[in-house]
């Protein structure tokens, strides 16, 4: 919580508070996170004299000066106004508001200012490396999870709500939660993903938080959050030399992502057909051309049980 929103008017607070259990009762993974992006954002409104329920875009534009002097990560800056998306869908929900002022918003100037950015070139390590990295994790948990980023490239948000029974071993499949930003919901795994998720649900009953239903706990034995996974990766990949915490360039880095950047490259470059690399990542269908390009589902396990990568745990 920032020191601003200490000054919230109390109406703000009630709508805040109000959508901090909304987002309780759907189970949405980085609550905590949506509240403060949500509170900062109204103590920035409330100085400028404005309120949340009658927004303006000169609003919105002064938060993202306010967001880009503090030079944070474009990603950074893209989440913050995804939480305030989510805030005005609720708004919406409980009929105080008409329309979401994010989402054109976000789409005519963080797109925009996302792909200016996408120059940046992502760390993509080999096979080899990626081997070397997961064999290299003593933890359970943590090996499992690099392994499944690997096997998988499913985000991270996907990887934090997953609960245990979306994992179904004896079919070799994951089903994750609906999101806009995906058009598959079924996830194949190999036997070596199975191996490592096998290791780590039956330690998972000996850790603290078993009864919860999420996948992947923390210490304190809820479900783990995105920063914890994020926090994780660098720690391991820092010490296996994968991560240089002195450099400032993107390529110096490996992050999650760079797992997703890796099962797609890697899968190419093995020869599987661009059709099936595309479905397996999950883009959404924006052509009607992919809308109606209908894929064996039997086919494309095939491909991906030929294609993917064997990392030897």
């Amino acid at each position: 919580m920032i020191a601003e929103s200490a000054h919230l008017n109390h109406r703000s607070v009630d709508l805040i508070q109000r959508f901090h259990e909304d987002c309780e009762l759907r189970g949405v993974a980085s609550t905590i996170d949506y509240v403060n992006r949500t509170k900062e954002f109204c103590a920035v409104l409330e100085a400028r004299g404005s309120n949340p329920l009658d927004v303006t875009k000169d609003d919105l534009r002064a938060f993202l000066v306010r967001l880009k002097k503090r030079r944070l990560k474009v990603t950074t800056i893209d989440r913050i106004f995804s939480c305030l998306s989510a805030f005005y869908e609720f708004l919406i929900v409980e009929e105080l508001v008409e329309y979401n002022p994010i989402l054109p918003f976000r789409k005519y100037y963080l797109r925009r200012y996302k792909k200016d950015n996408d120059s940046e070139i992502r760390k993509l390590i080999s096979v080899e490396d990626a081997a070397r990295l997961v064999n290299s994790i003593l933890d359970t948990r943590d090996k499992c999870i690099l392994v499944l980023f690997f096997k998988t490239g499913m985000r991270v948000g996907e990887l934090t709500s997953l609960d245990v029974d979306d994992i179904d071993l004896e079919k070799g499949v994951i089903t994750l939660k609906h999101t806009k930003k995906r058009s598959n919901r079924v996830l194949y795994i190999d036997n070596e993903a199975v191996t490592v998720l096998s290791k780590w649900i039956a330690a998972r009953k000996n850790r603290g938080g078993s009864e919860c239903p999420a996948l992947f706990l923390n210490k304190s034995g809820g479900r783990i959050a995105k920063r914890g996974v994020e926090n994780m990766t660098k720690k391991h990949a820092e010490r296996v030399g994968l991560y240089d915490a002195n450099s400032r360039k993107l390529e110096d880095k490996f992050t999650p992502h760079c797992c997703r950047h890796w099962f797609v490259t890697h899968l190419i470059r093995r020869g599987m057909p661009r059709d099936f690399v595309k479905e397996l990542r999950g883009d959404v269908r924006g052509e009607a051309i992919d809308i109606y390009n209908h894929i064996d589902r039997k086919e494309l396990r095939e491909s991906y049980l030929a294609h993917i990568p064997q990392l030897g745990v």
